[in-house]
């Protein structure tokens, strides 16, 4: 089995995601053959794979750090939260079907299995496996069900780096707390603690540091600033962290899904709350893990209305849910909220039909053909996406190809296409129509400077003694 080294965290959003990325970046340039690894992630944010399966964006990432392709066996479940309990199981890259948490948890014995089969093969192709972990590690009500963290270290005995978020307060409580309550098998395991964000200035630290060593016998490997690099929000707590000038809004749907789409926008984006006015330039209807019910909300809110009465004078975009919310009618045959017929906004000529449980999982490459406001600019172009939805629509209009629709007077338009926003030329397309330079702070590679810094002689070191 492949050696491996399994990133684990005092709570979400300590850092995770972006450490692992940033170490399977470090090692793969150094001549290692490596693959990214979760069990489980719950995330409002997914990516499709070239064989058209469905994983979190935070392992495709990862992936594309070490340099190879991403792999549903990477992530072989993932849960999409719906609201209520509720999530939309996707395993090995396939929606399967809506579960409560205690449906879940039933199936743990099998998903085990699962699990198992796809980090074995996994192993058997690659030399280092770099695991992310779940959460928080030491959640001790879930230990007997906890498949990302406790039944993973379990199964692949890797050397584990606990990471703690300096920026939410409390860092020295949070990694010895953690580190006490995990069972003593896994405790063993723990090689070294990570300090994340720090803002302030490292010295300062230091007399908590020495105690922290002396009382685990453990060291803090190492203590990484706090870096703006916004490539793995994960959930809906990280729409904080947002805080753009707001030339587009992005309506946040209770249901929002894949709102990394806005990620390279993020210096000009801000999330409009629904019964907000929105006084934005361009306003945007994203994606929706449930489009019945978030339009439902969108009429409630009072959105609706405020969306029409811009229509015709600012662009209105949307993108995949979004996009069947914009259309005239929504026909659901059983498959999201029992039969029903819901009318649209009606701003787009397009209709919607749910007429099976089945998701449309594809990476695509189309060519812009519509002539609406901002995309015109970069007509005849190529742009690369990726389609994850419910439903088929039909639309008269089209814009990219067969996909999509638009307005007569171009000020409206809709499309399947994820990570529309991620090609350049649509984003300089963006630029001419606001008359900005949006900035892009990708801080990814600063952030792999500072940890191959801080980290890169300890992780040769992990390495030396796993072999």
């Amino acid at each position: 089995m492949a050696a491996a080294i399994m990133i684990g965290g005092t709570s979400s959003s300590a850092g995770k995601s972006l450490v692992a990325m940033a170490i399977c970046r470090i090692l793969a340039r150094r001549g290692y053959e490596i693959a990214p690894f979760k069990a489980q992630n719950m995330s409002l944010n997914s990516f499709v794979t070239k064989n058209g399966k469905e994983i979190a964006i935070a392992q495709a990432l990862q992936a594309f750090a070490a340099g190879i392709e991403p792999d549903e066996r990477m992530n072989p479940i993932l849960l999409k939260p719906k609201g209520n309990f509720v999530s939309q199981l996707v395993l090995l890259g396939e929606a399967v079907k809506d579960v409560d948490s205690a449906e879940y948890y039933k199936m743990v014995p099998e998903l085990r299995r699962v699990v198992e089969e796809a980090y074995r093969s996994l192993s058997e192709e690659y030399e280092l496996i770099v695991i992310e972990g779940a959460g928080g590690m030491a959640e001790i009500n879930l230990y007997e069900r906890d498949l990302a963290n406790i039944f993973t270290a379990r199964m692949a005995r890797p050397n584990i780096i606990l990471v703690g978020d300096i920026d939410r307060g409390g860092v020295f409580a949070s990694l010895y707390g953690t580190l006490s309550l995990l069972p003593e098998d896994i405790r063993k395991m723990i090689c070294g603690f990570v300090i994340n964000r720090l803002r302030g200035r490292e010295d300062f630290l230091y007399g908590g540091i020495k105690k922290l060593e002396e009382i685990t016998n453990l060291p803090v490997i190492a203590v990484i600033p706090y870096i703006n690099s916004p490539l793995l929000s994960e959930d809906s707590l990280n729409i904080e962290e947002w805080r753009g000038e707001g030339l587009i809004g992005v309506i946040r749907l209770p249901r929002i899904s894949n709102f990394t789409d806005f990620e390279p926008l993020r210096s000009v984006v801000e999330f409009v709350e629904l019964g907000e006015k929105p006084d934005c330039e361009i306003l945007i209807i994203p994606g929706s893990k449930d489009t019945v019910a978030d339009l439902k909300a969108l009429k409630e809110s009072g959105m609706a209305e405020e969306i029409k009465k811009i229509s015709g004078k600012k662009l209105v975009i949307g993108i995949c849910g979004g996009y069947q919310m914009l259309g005239e009618k929504i026909e659901d045959y059983g498959f999201e909220h029992g039969r029903v017929t819901l009318k649209g906004l009606g701003l787009l000529e397009a209709e919607t039909r749910f007429e099976g449980y089945r998701k449309i999982t594809k990476q695509v490459s189309k060519r812009v053909t519509g002539d609406a406001e901002l995309i015109r600019k970069i007509k005849g172009e190529i742009v690369w996406g990726y389609e994850i939805h419910k439903g088929v629509t039909i639309s008269k209009k089209p814009v990219f190809e067969d996909d999509g629709c638009e307005s007569d007077d171009g000020m409206c338009w809709g499309t399947y296409l994820h990570g529309l926003f991620w090609n350049s030329n649509v984003v300089r397309a963006v630029e001419k129509y606001l008359g900005v330079k949006i900035e892009y702070r990708d801080g990814f590679e600063a952030l792999v400077s500072e940890i191959e810094k801080r980290m890169g002689y300890f992780l040769e070191k992990i390495l030396a003694n796993s072999s």
